[in-house]
């Protein structure tokens, strides 16, 4: 008999730490980033990939905050970013530092984009649809994303991004596409969500990153109207 209580002492106090801990897991709470740029950049750094440095002028390359165009909220800021697409593969792309996470832990990310798109449904052009033949991609990685020349001059990222519509890379995936669910050629607000995690460095610096690369052989502009990002410890 004193045997049989003692193991049960045990296992009650065992089912005790254990349900504890799952306790401390679920009541970690969620780190919100909100942007809209409506009072600057915000700590976000706009740049450009998969292009030739030696005729950079003939992509066209814009980037910086303006307000939404017509028929939409002319009132409200937006990061826009622009580009002829010349090279069947142009990498469009928006990144912010985040500090103050805990070292070497990994982070799940829930993304919802706000993006102002032209890009018809449906639509044809040379290399693919404007719409959805440009993917839309999310990711976090421990190093700052850069765009930087090869030996022929020719920009490439230092991480491995997504690939068009819509082919993963390690370190974002894609999560939609440009069409803006419309037969015309005029700018409509598109939702965009998607979840990716990533491990920070040993600062607890992440960094975010969201982006369009392109298939479709012409112009891409996309206006960025809010970015929401959730991050949650695994």
């Amino acid at each position: 008999m004193k045997k049989y209580f003692i193991i049960s002492g045990l296992l009650s106090l065992a089912i005790l730490l254990l349900n504890s801990c799952e306790k401390d897991n679920s009541d970690q709470e969620s780190i919100h980033y909100s942007f809209n740029f409506n009072d600057g950049e915000d700590g976000w750094v706009a740049g450009f990939s998969e292009y030739n440095g030696d005729s950079e002028d003939i992509y066209e390359l814009e980037e910086g905050l303006a307000m939404l165009p017509a028929p939409l909220d002319e009132s409200k800021q937006a990061y826009k970013i622009s580009g002829m697409n010349r090279s069947d593969d142009l990498f469009m792309f928006l990144t912010r530092k985040i500090t103050g996470l805990k070292a070497n832990t990994i982070y799940s990310g829930d993304f919802t984009l706000n993006i102002a798109s032209e890009a018809i449904t449906g639509g044809v052009g040379a290399g693919g649809a404007p719409g959805e033949s440009v993917g839309v991609g999310i990711g976090l990685v421990n190093k700052e994303p850069l765009s930087e020349p090869d030996e022929d001059n020719f920009y490439e990222m230092n991480i491995d991004k997504i690939q068009q519509c819509c082919t993963d890379g390690k370190d974002m995936i894609v999560v939609g596409d440009l069409a803006n669910g419309t037969s015309k050629n005029i700018f409509k607000m598109i939702k965009r969500s998607g979840e990716f995690s990533g491990r920070t460095d040993d600062e607890g610096n992440l960094w975010i990153i969201v982006g369009t690369d392109s298939g479709y052989e012409g112009r891409t502009t996309v206006y960025y109207s809010q970015i929401d990002v959730v991050l949650n410890e695994r």
